[in-house]
């Protein structure tokens, strides 16, 4: 597992300090000096980085927005803050929409490593020399990444294979980039109200479990294998070939694909295929993963679809995937339909089903806000749409309402999204919703399937079967604990203890009223019998008597009038 250790251990070791200096730096050099002024820096790290020499702030110009600034800086800073950033644009529940946009944008600029490391690392892997793993083997990579790059090779004369190799050291430069992470968000978290509301150290918690992931390709091979089953008897889309034997955690061996990058549309039309059809393929792809299986590629881009000489669209790269379960994909659909429909309070309930939150929305504000959203962007035909705008507003508006997209929904919208850009580029006269019907349709009708509500009571009748089978043995439990005087309860009843207080006070006046009673008729009694000492023939102990009651009682007169009730 990826460690994040205490940042005192981390500051002690002095390999890190140069680090340090550029990460504080950069920072500094794209604007955000007042960030790290504000986090009291000085006041908490070794004394050595409080000599950090600062990068001169780059000049306020107006075209660089502070999203773009963090966005710079992320570059600047390294291949682990670079993933960051592209993991980070798929997570509106963490970060502003605004901001997931502009991340979005992020791409890798990393140079090859030497052919020797990966000479090294496959022989490490698979314990033989690199010749005996394959026939043969391309010393220059045709795609380098921040975490790997990629090489040419064969495992025989005529079986061409893309192998990805993992960097070197590459999980130890990402385990010292996330201990400063997480000691620099801690930090922020203590001392920045305006960054603590994003949860800073969540992130990168949230982005050590990501990366896990993505550094062991045994996990991108298992997700290879479970898309290329879901589309095995498609004629129209094609996964690549897994070769498992020569595969490893850090070397993924794969069917090398030639093919048309999905946006070269020249290169496309040059072929001859043809491109209304591809289109309306790419679209059933991406549908019958969002509304059938609920298992998709969550990163569509054009670099990782390609269109192949006949005509069949191949997706590579699974090192991030999500998965919807079925209850979740039929709230979504739900959505869909209460949005067309404009049922605003339907569409606000369905939204609090699917999102999460700290504190529970303001439905009046809520159902108002849908209804404005309706207005602007379901008030006109289909083509004139735009679903990337209609969903990021969307985004906004649960932002706006402290409420949070679940990631893996997010990253199914965002699949959705990516595919409906690619076809408009391939068909500018496709529509995309258009074609989304029959499948929503299709969803809901599943939902109220015979076979699917069969499935549900038998399911209910399992679960009440196995409480019948263990009520007899709890209830004989709870009668031991009983009898043994085990059992024990807690009732709580809202008001209870304000009850008790009333009532409290109600009964001490009750008896402050009879002590007073007795008082004044006890006395009287004494005076008449004259019971002495006696002066001038009253009894002292009568008037005293008399004297308490009198206290007793003003005292009670007051308590009440203090009350407000006579």
């Amino acid at each position: 597992m990826l460690s994040i250790k205490t940042i005192s251990k981390v500051t002690r070791r002095y390999r890190h300090l140069v680090r340090y200096q550029q990460i504080i730096g950069i920072i500094f050099k794209h604007g955000f000096e007042n960030v790290i002024y504000a986090m009291n820096i000085d006041h908490y790290i070794d004394t050595g980085l409080k000599f950090i020499p600062f990068a001169k702030p780059l000049e306020k110009d107006e075209k660089y927005t502070k999203y773009q600034r963090i966005r710079m800086a992320l570059e600047e800073l390294g291949p682990t803050f670079v993933k960051m950033g592209q993991v980070l644009s798929s997570r509106p529940d963490l970060i502003p929409v605004g901001l997931t946009k502009e991340l979005s944008k992020l791409q890798d600029h990393i140079p090859p490593f030497e052919f020797e490391q990966v000479r090294s690392i496959i022989s490490s892997e698979f314990g033989k020399p690199l010749n005996q793993v394959f026939y043969s083997f391309e010393e220059q990579p045709f795609a380098s990444a921040s975490i790997g790059q990629v090489h040419r090779a064969k495992l025989s004369e005529d079986q061409p294979i893309a192998v990805k190799v993992q960097r070197p050291g590459i999980r130890k430069t990402i385990e010292v980039d996330l201990e400063i992470m997480s000691y620099l968000a801690s930090v922020m978290e203590n001392n920045i109200q305006e960054v603590a509301v994003f949860r800073p150290v969540k992130i990168v918690e949230e982005f050590a479990r990501t990366l896990e992931k993505e550094l062991d390709y045994t996990v991108e091979a298992a997700n290879m294998e479970q898309m290329a089953e879901q589309f095995k008897k498609e004629d129209t889309i094609h996964i690549p070939k897994l070769y498992r034997d020569q595969s490893s955690e850090r070397v993924l061996s794969m069917e090398y694909i030639q093919g048309f990058k999905s946006d070269d549309i020249d290169a496309i039309e040059l072929a001859g295929l043809d491109r209304k059809a591809i289109t309306r393929a790419g679209a059933d792809f991406i549908m019958k993963q969002v509304f059938e299986y609920g298992f998709f590629h969550a990163d569509p881009h054009p670099g990782n679809i390609f269109i192949l000489r006949d005509q069949r669209i191949c997706v590579v790269d699974f090192g991030m995937t999500g998965f919807v379960d079925q209850t979740t994909r039929e709230i979504f659909v739900d959505l869909v339909h209460t949005l067309a429909s404009k049922n605003t309070k339907l569409t606000a309930r369905l939204l609090c089903e699917l999102a999460d939150f700290d504190r529970v929305p303001n439905m009046t504000r809520l159902e108002k806000d849908i209804a404005v959203f309706s207005s602007v962007y379901l008030s006109k035909a289909l083509k004139d749409i735009k679903p990337s705008r209609m969903v990021h507003r969307l985004l906004e508006l649960c932002a706006e309402h402290g409420m949070r997209i679940p990631p893996d929904l997010f990253l199914m919208i965002k699949a959705f999204i990516s595919v409906e850009g690619l076809a408009r580029v391939m068909d500018p006269e496709f529509d995309m919703v258009e074609h989304a019907r029959p499948y929503v349709r299709a969803a809901t009708m599943q939902k109220y399937s015979p076979q699917r509500m069969s499935r549900n009571l038998l399911g209910i009748a399992r679960e009440f079967y196995g409480l019948l089978q263990t009520l007899p043995i709890d209830a004989g439990q709870l009668i031991d604990q009983a009898k043994q005087g085990k059992l024990t309860g807690i009732l709580k009843i809202d008001g209870l203890d304000k009850l008790r207080t009333t009532l409290d006070q109600t009964s001490n006046r009750l008896s402050f009223a009879i002590i007073i009673t007795g008082l004044i008729l006890g006395s009287a009694i004494v005076l008449n019998s004259k019971v002495p000492p006696v002066i001038f023939g009253v009894s002292l102990i009568g008037i005293a008597g008399f004297m308490a009651a009198a206290v007793m009682g003003l005292w009670l007169l007051i308590a009440i009038i203090r009350r407000g009730r006579l």
